[in-house]
């Protein structure tokens, strides 16, 4: 019999690589559970950023060249990984810090929980889960630490104070430290709703009261980060989690725990080619972001930020849900574009009531369809709704690395229009929503 040919998979397939099902496409749509497809859809008005992207044309591109240099020889897998460790490592490449891959956000936890292993005792404090990811505590848990959850909102979705947070956070990493634990504290930057918790300063302090019985990691898997934020994690010898399938749009499905100078683990997730490839098409972006200037980047926040905001607060179907500063003191004190929100978590209401989880659920999957009516027809994206109290959900309009280098390139008109847009639809689909 003839021998068979072997069949290379093609990029979409190993876009969405990696046997798990969150990005495994559903036969009947083509889209993973986050409604993303495995290729462009420029059509698409995407401000989803916040829960997961569709990769962009340039970025597929980019991915399609590397993939082909791999098959024909021209490149290896050991070079190519390297070039994605240098490139997010260019930054704080004078640091020592190192990286190790993981397949989610929630992967990276579990390896920095993996990473004190040695410790007969360890108890992990993290925010809750709806304000950083669903299967966050059970992967940690896989190895056995004792996991205790923060709230950091309030049973009415207001945010609760650092006043309120830090003391019991405090209470708790002290009783677990005369327990004989060792404490890994996850501290978020930023949360689903673009908050950071517990405060900068509480877990600095923390730190520096038992540096041989806490560790700290940054729950950065939002990757809204500036570099000298970045730089200021490492040096106090905090881990960092970060994604590129956030802030930076590439596919959904690529994490890595970056390590501070002297941070050694040994075992790392095995590092396929959809994970190289995806992290290869979220580099596209963030090269192409930090090639804009610091007031490129704030203007463009600003302006959005302004616009959203009034949109918001004009509109009787919305109403903004209040997200704190974001303060970094005493650990950043200089200006910088991450102190701005890129992050807009909103309610929705119909006649004056507030529309349930399910409700808010079913208009967030319209959005993504089309509509014969020519004002709101065109498809949409936004943020998974995320629980905020009383049976209610926020949607989350997200600004990412790619819209503000498109902005950049293009100017403000087409964001602006666009976003505008989406918030039509939007109200729209509230007032349909009970007829």
């Amino acid at each position: 019999m003839p021998r068979a040919l072997k069949v290379e998979p093609s990029i979409e397939e190993l876009l969405v690589a990696g046997n798990d099902r969150r990005i495994s496409l559903d036969p009947a749509t083509g889209l993973n559970k986050y409604g993303c497809p495995p290729r462009p859809d420029p059509a698409l008005l995407a401000f989803g950023s916040s829960t997961a992207s569709v990769i962009s044309v340039s970025s597929f591109d980019e991915v399609s060249r590397q993939h082909e240099r791999l098959l024909k020889g021209a490149d290896t897998l050991e070079k190519a990984w390297q070039r994605v460790s240098e490139a997010l490592l260019s930054d704080v490449s004078d640091m020592g810090a190192s990286l190790a891959f993981a397949s989610s956000g929630t992967d990276a936890h579990a390896l920095a929980v993996r990473s004190l292993s040695a410790f007969s005792k360890l108890f992990v404090l993290m925010v809750e889960e709806s304000e950083t990811g669903s299967g966050v505590r059970a992967a940690m848990s896989i190895y056995h630490p004792e996991v205790k959850a923060v709230s950091i909102r309030k049973q009415d979705g207001m945010p609760r104070s650092a006043e309120d947070i830090d003391p019991e956070v405090v209470a708790s990493v002290e009783s677990a430290v005369a327990r004989g634990c060792h404490v890994l504290l996850v501290m978020i930057d930023q949360s689903k709703t673009g908050m950071i918790s517990p405060s900068v300063s509480c877990a600095m302090a923390l730190r520096k009261r038992y540096p041989e019985k806490i560790s700290v990691l940054v729950d950065a898997c939002q990757f809204r980060m500036a570099p000298p934020t970045l730089r200021a994690y490492l040096s106090q010898g905090f881990m960092v989690a970060i994604t590129g399938s956030k802030f930076l749009t590439g596919p959904a499905f690529s994490a890595a725990l970056m390590l501070p100078q002297g941070f050694d683990l040994e075992i790392q997730e095995k590092k396929d080619m959809g994970l190289l490839l995806r992290w290869e098409a979220a580099l596209v972006e963030y090269r192409r972001f930090h090639a804009l200037s610091q007031s490129q980047i704030t203007n463009i926040m600003e302006s959005f930020g302004e616009t959203v905001r009034k949109r918001l607060a004009e509109d009787s179907r919305f109403e903004s849900l209040t997200v704190p500063a974001l303060d970094r003191r005493p650990l950043v004190t200089d200006a910088s574009w991450d102190q701005l929100h890129s992050i807009f978590p909103f309610l929705l209401y119909h006649r004056g009531q507030p529309l349930n989880h399910e409700e808010t659920q079913r208009i967030y999957r319209l959005l993504q369809e089309s509509d014969s009516n020519v004002i709101v027809g065109q498809r949409c994206q936004l943020g998974q709704p995320v629980f905020c109290g009383k049976g209610r959900s926020a949607l989350r309009i997200a600004l990412s690395a790619r819209l503000i280098s498109d902005a950049a390139d293009q100017g403000m008109d087409g964001l602006l229009n666009d976003v505008l847009a989406v918030l039509d639809k939007t109200a729209y689909l509230v007032d349909k929503i009970r007829d």
